[in-house]
């Protein structure tokens, strides 16, 4: 009987494990700019379901290299479609789960108050005068994050990276580069138009035309390695009817370019 007992003991240790392993919460590591409407996204998915989403916000480059390094995830969503690229490469996505979730728009910002005013077009004006003398220019890290990479494919396809690129003011995320233009602290920024609405002390002067930079596309996918089988399940409830809509509440678009749609 002590084998069969052992046996018992182990089988039911685990279904325990799976037991409470499924009543963890999702892990979803998303960009920064998502932070808003997935906040919305994770009270409609708990109410359907019961289960709960662990959020973790930051640029995606930032968040990429965490999943890389080993950090626990289930989901990865991406501002840009590169940094899912960068994990595929390294064969840390889960084959057959990678889709196109959201698009987005880039916009010139400046604070409430400020005295610079624009028609609102979608051409992107020469900055420089606008900044006057010392002021600079808020952008996410056009080294890696990528709002700061659409910012800056923008401003070489107007002409005015070479004027410009020693007169910004980098920031870790999007989010971040927001907040120095709604403190005041920069002039002028160029962030996403659903980061721009999210606030009250900042207005959009212009919206970006599109013919500038890359298409912006968010791609989401499930992180290889977990178990979790509402994973899936996730992923098909933001590309839902209700999850869209939810999403486009915030500003968000239809996605621009090739990719399967979530």
């Amino acid at each position: 009987m002590r084998p069969v007992l052992a046996a018992l003991c182990l089988l039911l240790l685990c279904l325990s494990s799976a037991l409470a392993k499924d009543n963890e919460p999702l892990t979803v590591l998303a960009a920064a700019s998502l932070s808003d409407a997935l906040t919305d996204i994770q009270q409609a998915w708990q109410a359907r379901t019961g289960s709960h989403i662990r959020l973790s916000l930051a640029a995606s480059s930032t968040l990429a290299r965490q999943i890389e390094a080993g950090a626990p995830a289930d989901i990865f969503i991406s501002a840009s479609s590169l940094w899912v690229d960068y994990l595929d490469n390294k064969k840390l996505i889960k084959p057959g789960t990678r889709c196109a979730l959201l698009g987005n728009r880039l916009v010139l910002i400046a604070p409430t108050h400020s005295p610079i005013w624009l028609d609102d077009s979608d051409v992107l004006p020469d900055l420089v005068p606008l900044l006057g003398k010392s002021g600079r220019l808020s952008i996410g890290d056009p080294q890696h994050v990528p709002a700061g990479i659409y910012a800056r494919e923008a401003l070489i396809e107007s002409g005015q990276w070479q004027k410009l690129e020693h007169r910004l003011a980098p920031a870790d995320h999007v989010r971040a580069a927001l907040a120095l233009v709604a403190r005041g602290e920069t002039p002028l920024g160029i962030v996403y138009e659903t980061d721009a609405r999210a606030v009250d002390s900042v207005r959009i002067l212009s919206r970006i035309s599109q013919d500038l930079h890359s298409p912006i596309r968010y791609d989401a996918a499930i992180v290889d390695g977990t178990s979790r089988d509402d994973a899936m399940d996730f992923l098909a409830f933001m590309g839902s009817v209700e999850g869209k809509s939810l999403f486009r509440a915030y500003g968000f678009r239809s996605v621009m370019g090739t990719g399967s749609p979530c």
